[in-house]
């Protein structure tokens, strides 16, 4: 499980770099990410390695690269 966390993360990563801030719903499609839950492993991944800084406004989370 965790080399495929690892994978997710890097595919969301990848996204990060290529456009910029994301949205949750236009990062899982960027990266290519079926489920929620991949992406918010991904997510808590990168947090932990402080790689991301994830944002809530109106009810609209939005992830962009430290």
């Amino acid at each position: 499980m965790n080399e495929l966390v690892g994978t997710f993360a890097g595919a969301v990563w990848t996204a990060l770099n290529e456009n910029g801030t994301l949205n949750a719903k236009d990062l899982k499609k960027v990266a290519k990410i079926k489920t929620d839950k991949d992406l918010y492993l991904a997510l808590g991944w990168l947090l932990r390695e402080d790689k991301v800084v994830v944002a809530e406004a109106d009810k609209v989370m939005t992830v962009t690269l430290k």
